[in-house]
C-alpha cells in the first residue's frame, strides 16, 4: 500500500466533525474487548537477533485504520501495531512506534534509523529487491462509493469517474494509474496523503469512489454511518508485510517470533480483536516463502 503525511486544516477538521461517521486521524476508543498483547519472551528466538538498545522501533504512518491510527490520547494503535508489539515481546524487546512520512519509512529501515517498517506495506517483487518482508496478512484492493451516489460506480468500467486514493499506495500505482492509461486519460485520480482524507473526499462528493486495500475500504464503510458501501469484488490480493533490511538477521528473527504467535494462537486473537478473520497466513513467511522451506 501507501502514503505520506497530511495535516487537515481547520476547515477540514470542521467538515470531519460534521461527518461523524468518517474515520478520522483520532479514533475515540479501541475495539470493544480489546486487550494489549501479552506474550512471553522466547529466549531461543530472542537470541537470533541482538538489538543495540533493547527497543524494537517500528516506522509507521497513521492514519491507516485499522492497521495504524491514533486514539483520542494521540497514541498510535491498530492491529499492525499490536502484531509488532507482540513480536517485540517474543524477542524480549521494548516496542516503540515511530511516526514518519510514509515515503521515508523504507529509507529509514535501510539506513537503520528504525528497525522495521510496519505501515500497511504490500510485499511486492519490486520492493523485495531492496527489502525483505515478513508477511502478516493477505489483502486485496476494493473500491467503496456513496450508497446513494449520483453515478454508477464499476471498478471494471472506470472511465469517466473521479477516484480518490492514498498517494503512492498500490491502489494508486497498480490499480488507478493503469486504468487511467487504458481510459486514455478519462479517469481522474485524486491522490491524498491519507486514506482518511481520500474517504472524506467521497463523502463530500469530490470523488465518485475510493480505491484502497480491502480492510481499509471496509473500515471506512463501517465508520460512515451507512453513507458508503463496498462496490465490486476484491482483486489483486497480495500479502502485507513488515519491512526489514535485506538479508539481515532481523528478518529470520521476526519471522520466528511471528511463527510463535501463530502456534500459540496469539496471532489469530490479535486480528480477531480488530474484526479481521480473513486473509490470515498459516505459516510465517519471508517474501511469501515459508521460513521452514
Amino acid at each position: 500500500m501507501k502514503k505520506t503525511t497530511a495535516v487537515v486544516g481547520a476547515a477540514g477538521l470542521a467538515v470531519t466533525a460534521m461527518l461523524s461517521g468518517c474515520v478520522t486521524n483520532e479514533e475515540p476508543a479501541l475495539p470493544e474487548g480489546w486487550t494489549a498483547p501479552n506474550v512471553d519472551e522466547v529466549p531461543e528466538i530472542a537470541a537470533m537477533y541482538e538489538d543495540a538498545d533493547g527497543v524494537l522501533t517500528v516506522g509507521t504512518n497513521p492514519p491507516f485504520a485499522p492497521f495504524e491510527f491514533k486514539d483520542s490520547d494521540g497514541s498510535i494503535i491498530g492491529l499492525e501495531m499490536d502484531l509488532a508489539h507482540a513480536v517485540a515481546q517474543v524477542l524480549g524487546l521494548e516496542f516503540q512506534p515511530v511516526e514518519q512520512d510514509f515515503s521515508m519509512i523504507l529509507p529509514a529501515v535501510q539506513s537503520g534509523q528504525v528497525d522495521l517498517g510496519g505501515s500497511g506495506f504490500t510485499d511486492t517483487p519490486e520492493r523485495r529487491e531492496n527489502f525483505d518482508f515478513v508477511d502478516i496478512l493477505y489483502a486485496g484492493i476494493q473500491w467503496a462509493a456513496l450508497a446513494d451516489g449520483p453515478r454508477e460506480v464499476d471498478p471494471s468500467n472506470p472511465c469517466g469517474l473521479t477516484v480518490a486514493v492514498q498517494r503512492t499506495t498500490v491502489s494508486e500505482t497498480d490499480d488507478l494509474r493503469p486504468k487511467q492509461e487504458a481510459c486514455n486519460g478519462d479517469l481522474t485520480i485524486l491522490p491524498y496523503d491519507t486514506s482518511d482524507n481520500a474517504a472524506l473526499a467521497v463523502l463530500m462528493g469530490r470523488a465518485d469512489a475510493l480505491s484502497a486495500d480491502s480492510p481499509v475500504s471496509a473500515w471506512s464503510v463501517n465508520r460512515s454511518d451507512g453513507r458508503m458501501e463496498m462496490v465490486g469484488e476484491m482483486f489483486d490480493a497480495a500479502p502485507y508485510g513488515f519491512a526489514v533490511p535485506k538479508d539481515s538477521d532481523l528478518g529470520p528473527a521476526v519471522a520466528a517470533a511471528f511463527q510463535h504467535l501463530i502456534d500459540t494462537g496469539a496471532y489469530t486473537e490479535i486480528l480477531q480483536q480488530w474484526g479481521v478473520d480473513e486473509g490470515l497466513v498459516e505459516h510465517a513467511m519471508i517474501n511469501e516463502r515459508p521460513i521452514n522451506d
